[in-house]
């Protein structure tokens, strides 16, 4: 068995675990052959992982050791801690894995949240808070709901009805749609009031330059579960 890490090292006894940066994977030799790809941050970083191998032929599956804010997609797998798969995967015996679908959002993806509307101000307000005590943990995000509540319940019922706001949350499946919220992504045309735009996609802010967005199921990942 072949592991690559990506996000911070990661060791285990008896395995050979190598090591990578998530700007790098793209002129990382065979990565095609490794089995399992360890994302050891959080959800931004499986994110970029997922963007950066999507059209690479990848087929390992991924063990998740989160180490960030949410970890959204670890607390919806419920995945133990990934000490423990590398010690089921280390004593030889197979593990379990559940499939996650990603979304494609014109070249950028995401697999669980996109949007701008509230969610890019709190991610934003949140990322600006990270520093000295409120670096890590949760925070920071508390902090930013509690600065922008007076926002958001004004403007949130606004911008669910306006034609250039969106926000998707795929957790919430059971509200297929509600004005500008989607639970679910069939295929979702967007046209936005200007070519460079600031959007949320799983908690981290990326700039599209195109007025046009078009959003669609792009393919799986498999995460190891148990």
């Amino acid at each position: 068995m072949r592991f690559l890490c990506i996000g911070e090292p990661l060791a285990y006894p008896g395995l050979n675990i190598m090591y990578a940066k998530v700007e790098d994977l793209l002129a990382y030799p065979d990565i095609h052959l490794f089995d399992f790809l360890i994302i050891s941050e959080g959800d931004g970083t499986l994110r970029r992982v997922v963007k950066a191998l999507r059209h690479k032929g990848v087929t390992a599956k991924y063990i998740l050791n989160p180490t960030g804010s949410f970890n959204v997609i670890s607390k919806l797998h419920r995945t133990p801690k990934a000490s423990t798969i590398l010690h089921t995967l280390a004593l030889g015996n197979p593990v379990q894995t559940h499939t996650q679908p990603y979304y494609s959002l014109n070249d950028e993806v995401f697999l669980f949240s996109a949007g701008n509307m509230g969610d890019l101000q709190h991610i934003f307000l949140a990322e600006t808070l990270r520093f000295g005590r409120l670096r890590n943990g949760m925070a920071k995000y508390l902090l930013s709901i509690l600065f922008l509540l007076p926002f958001h319940l004004l403007m949130t019922p606004l911008m669910l009805l306006s034609p250039e706001r969106f926000f998707i949350f795929t957790p919430a499946s059971f509200i297929t749609k509600f004005g500008n919220f989607y639970g679910k992504v069939n295929m979702i045309d967007i046209k936005l009031g200007s070519t460079y735009n600031h959007i949320e996609l799983d908690g981290d802010i990326v700039t599209i330059q195109e007025e046009n967005l078009h959003i669609e199921p792009a393919g799986s990942i498999e995460i190891v579960t148990g």
